[in-house]
């Protein structure tokens, strides 16, 4: 017997829906591109890399404005930079150069997350799981989006992947909340919930990937920089306890703020939890298959939080979605037809070379060269923010996090160590700091914003406009507290 609806209170959108014609959308990359080209070729810059950065500037507009596809776009930009040979000049390498992204654990590992999600629609676990959260919070829209803060609080300090921890444990649980609901992606239902939580999900998960050392690999790198260049091993004690007054902060603002400026339509559902223990009695017991998932996804976490040493996340990932196919949790057919899945893993592993082209044409060195000097004399404070923020905003032009603080972190770090007026530790520790938060400037950041990008419930100009809403919040809120902070600690 079907169960009653839901009473909902909702708030309408009275947006109308515009469609342009693609080739309107496709005139500002073209024009941003164009632009550049015609710009004199800066000194210091070959010609080649001027010729890349117009490029890939063309192709991030792009991603705005959507005239195709995102990971036709990014195909469209690796296919033009080889055949140019922009990056590598040799016709063999340039290929080679084109096809890497496809090769990083990261691309394989949001397929995997992807894969995960399949299996918890397929069994009916996510629809079980999603049910249970909302028993316990789902009187209010607000408090899923703390809960699903508070989930992934939890598995923070043990899983130093976002995309592991958010893409492949969160998302396919919440994935299954909205359309309880009676929201759904790719379409105007989508503001009604699903973008709310998704979008708390995908932004909360980076300031707990700051809190922890262990909740981000690039920490764990940042901190072998640190040693080497300063002498010094932080520990990861030492670690939280100079940014938890922070991490603390943004998690209590976040799901609110995004509660304000991104309000979901349904604020309320008095009668859900109710509903959700109905709908959890006509589901009957746990089946077999959701056994199954439940035990290769456990499983998979644990490999993710104490076997790292031994075996990648990504290896991790693909062995438990093998496992999926062979037990029969999923079929090959399911898996090789999830559309979304592919089309994710094309589009990010794009967006990886192409950003890696940056650093390859040696166009990121360059525009760290030019900055960094450049706020000298500013004071230590004007010099803080300057240096800080210069190093957070570059990571429009990085695709991971990883990649980001193996090409800046020493630079800056470096050059921060020679600026009086802070100790070195104090500089390492405010560039260090800045890693997991960034991942929220852009859709391709961070290994688990794909995941959220490519869920449909958030339209592309939102990413962009709350990426840069909440990068600048991030940002202040950072300043504003880790320095007098690190001050009271006498680091």
């Amino acid at each position: 017997m079907k169960s009653a609806p839901v009473t909902v209170t909702t708030v309408a959108d009275k947006r109308l829906p515009v469609k342009d014609r693609w080739l309107w959308r496709a005139i500002p990359p073209l024009a941003v591109g164009a632009l550049i080209l015609l710009t004199p070729v800066p000194q210091g810059l070959s010609v080649n890399a001027w010729r890349y950065f117009a490029l890939f500037a063309g192709v991030i507009t792009g991603l705005i404005t959507e005239p195709l596809p995102p990971a036709v776009l990014g195909l469209t930009g690796i296919v033009v930079a080889a055949v140019l040979r922009l990056v590598r000049p040799a016709p063999a390498d340039a290929v080679s150069w084109a096809l890497s992204g496809f090769a990083n654990s990261t691309v394989w590992l949001i397929f995997a997350a992807y894969v995960f999600a399949l299996g918890y629609s397929k069994t009916g676990l996510g629809r079980r799981l999603a049910l249970l959260l909302i028993q316990v919070m789902g009187k209010r829209t607000l408090g899923l989006g703390y809960a699903i803060t508070l989930a992934d609080l939890l598995l923070a300090p043990f899983t130093a992947s976002t995309t592991a921890r958010s893409g492949g444990t969160i998302y396919p649980v919440i994935r299954n909340i909205p359309e309880l609901y009676g929201s759904r992606p790719g379409d105007e239902s989508a503001r009604k919930i699903g973008a709310y939580l998704m979008y708390t999900a995908a932004s909360t998960t980076l300031v707990t990937s700051s809190m922890f050392i262990t909740a981000l690999a690039p920490n764990a790198l940042a901190i072998s920089f640190i040693t080497r260049m300063v002498g010094i091993t932080i520990s990861w004690t030492d670690w939280f306890k100079g940014f938890a007054p922070v991490g603390i902060t943004l998690l209590i603002i976040v799901p609110g703020l995004l509660y304000a400026i991104y309000p979901p339509g349904i604020k309320e559902a008095p009668l859900a939890p109710r509903w959700a223990r109905e709908e959890l009695r006509a589901m009957g017991p746990v089946s077999k298959n959701e056994i199954t998932l439940l035990v290769l996804v456990v499983g998979a976490l644990s490999l993710w939080i104490g076997a790292t040493q031994y075996i990648d996340p990504t290896v991790s990932a693909m062995l438990a979605v093998t496992l999926m196919v062979v037990l029969h949790v999923v079929s090959w057919d399911e898996v090789i037809g999830h559309a979304q899945a592919w089309n994710v893993l094309v589009w990010f592993a794009t967006m990886i070379t192409l950003a890696s082209g940056l650093a390859e044409t040696k166009f990121i060195d360059w525009l760290a060269q030019l900055i960094v000097p450049r706020l000298s004399g500013l004071g230590v404070y004007g010099t803080m923010v300057g240096l800080v923020g210069a190093f957070y905003f570059l990571h429009y032009f990085f695709a991971t996090i990883t990649a980001h603080t193996a090409a800046l972190f020493p630079v800056f770090l470096g050059i921060a160590m020679n600026i009086p007026g802070l100790s070195p530790v104090t500089w390492a520790l405010l560039l260090g700091y800045s890693l997991g938060l960034m991942g929220i400037l852009t859709p391709y950041g961070g290994g688990h914003m794909a995941v959220y990008y490519g869920s449909g419930y958030i339209k592309p100009k939102d990413f962009w406009v709350l990426g840069l809403i909440l990068g600048l919040v991030f940002f202040f809120v950072y300043i504003a507290i880790i320095v007098p902070w690190l001050r009271f600690l006498n680091i």
